[in-house]
């Protein structure tokens, strides 16, 4: 057991810091859902599952509460697979390793997690506990949220029998969450030819890194910068007047993620080297100036790297970096429904290079169908005039707000009762699960909340401890007073 179980309340971290011992990345949750079966199991509570893998873990209702209405706690059992450039770490082999940070709990190197570890160790604890007050009980854990939501999309009707539904997977202590954008997965696909490496050429690797990254939803509007979009902006301008000729490139790891880092292997005549070099230190003063507020610690550098097979011919070179140069990015509306919540936005995700095909993956998230669409429509075009193919995959829809929900009402006033101030109502822009499972229980009353979680989807993600408190104290509270059925 690491430091981070001794912390207050030690129910919920003891869980986590188990958590944290199993890794769990996206598609590989097995062993992690076998341990929280095991659990269930030992603690007399039916568990079962369903096709997709999703756990479902069933607890009575505490004596004289049997006839509340019935409450699922619901939270996603992956993470998100994140590392620094240095750090040496097998997402699927080696365990997180937490630690505190004054008022935070971070990792070593990598994602810590918290997204959404710390709600899953909430529903194990409230499962665990004796003492809490709560009708019948529910809790839903679901797999593969971060990559696809596979777990949201593969639930069934008859599966839920609660009228209520908590999700934990909300990122900032003070706000209920009651709707969500939707969103879909693009993906650009070039074909490239390519051809020998020209005679008096030297190879080397351009890198853009250091950059903070962060969830393409939650951190889309901070102004963070996009290593894709980085070096494909470098690369557009420079690549005649040096005449780079491209071989590889490769960049971010995640869809829903911002890249931190990206790469890119060319070739140039020799006598051009040192203007290469001379170009990208002024290209990264450039980008302080420009971004140095945010991003501070950008780092750009050329390395000699091992002469490449081939190159890109001129015209597929052309046609890639226009499509990178010229791909929306970052915040395309704001809502003039929600003050301050991104309506639309799209995240160039992955970049990768194979031997005659270059691939851009895309996430586009929308509070509304039509956003979305125009954005796709947007890519459409774009791939046609760059002669790439287009496609567009894993849509999920909105959680549209309901202002008459009864639990949201009955969480704001239970908050106000403990704190003596009224939570925000949110909308947020990313992709919760609770979109999806309106679907199959169109009728469950939904409201998310959570502790904050700096960060996310980054290795610079951490959980403000003290809110992980508030948090376990709202959720005994509202267990508590859930209404009559």
């Amino acid at each position: 057991m690491s430091e981070i179980s001794q912390l207050s309340p030690q129910v919920v971290w003891q869980f986590f810091d188990q958590i944290c011992a199993i890794p769990h990345p996206s598609k590989h949750e097995e062993a992690l859902a076998q341990h929280i079966i095991r659990f269930a199991e030992s603690e007399g509570l039916s568990v079962r599952r369903d096709a997709t893998g999703n756990v479902f873990i069933k607890k009575p209702a505490t004596p004289g509460m049997e006839n509340r209405k019935g409450v699922v706690l619901q939270a996603h059992i992956d993470m998100v697979p994140q590392k620094n450039e240095d750090t040496d770490h097998d997402f699927t082999l080696d365990p997180i390793q937490p630690y505190i940070d004054g008022e935070w709990v971070t990792a070593i190197g990598t994602t810590l997690g918290a997204d959404n570890g710390i709600g899953m160790a909430t529903c194990l604890a409230v499962l665990a506990s004796k003492d809490i007050e709560h009708g019948p009980l529910e809790v839903l854990l679901t797999i593969d949220e971060e990559a696809g939501m596979t777990g949201a999309f593969g639930l069934e009707q008859g599966w839920l029998e609660g009228d209520i539904l908590l999700n934990t997977d909300s990122e900032q202590e003070g706000e209920i969450y009651m709707g969500c954008a939707g969103g879909v997965d693009a993906e650009l696909k070039l074909t490239t030819e390519r051809e020998s490496v020209p005679a008096g050429h030297t190879a080397l690797k351009l890198v853009v890194k250091g950059l903070k990254g962060g969830h393409s939803g939650c951190d889309i509007h901070t102004g963070r910068a996009n290593a894709n979009k980085l070096l494909g902006r470098f690369l557009f301008a420079h690549a005649q007047p040096l005449a780079l000729q491209l071989s590889s490139l490769k960049g971010g790891t995640l869809r829903n993620a911002i890249p931190r880092e990206a790469a890119a292997i060319v070739t140039l005549p020799a006598e051009k080297a040192d203007a290469l070099h001379t170009q990208f230190t002024a290209f990264e003063t450039l980008l302080n100036a420009e971004l140095g507020q945010i991003e501070t610690n950008i780092q750009l550098s050329v390395e000699t790297v091992d002469m490449p097979a081939n190159v890109l011919k001129h015209d597929s070179q052309q046609r890639l970096l226009a499509l990178i140069n010229a791909c929306p990015n970052g915040v395309m509306r704001m809502s003039d429904d929600i003050p301050g919540v991104v309506e639309t936005s799209l995240n160039l995700g992955v970049i990768t290079t194979e031997e005659n095909q270059i691939t851009l993956l895309c996430l586009i998230r929308s509070l509304i169908d039509s956003g979305r669409i125009h954005v796709e429509e947007n890519l459409t075009a774009l791939a046609q005039l760059a002669g790439a193919a287009c496609s567009f995959s894993g849509a999920y829809p909105g959680w549209k707000p309901d202002p008459d929900s009864e639990v949201m009402h009955l969480f704001r006033e239970t908050y106000k009762d403990i704190y003596g101030n009224v939570p925000n109502i949110m909308v947020i822009h990313a992709g919760l699960e609770c979109g999806l499972f309106k679907e199959p229980y169109p009728d469950m009353d939904m409201i998310s909340f959570g502790p904050t979680i700096k960060f996310p989807h980054s290795p610079d993600e951490k959980v403000n401890i003290k809110t992980v408190g508030l948090f376990w104290e709202q959720m005994v509270a509202i267990l508590k007073q859930i209404p009559v059925k």
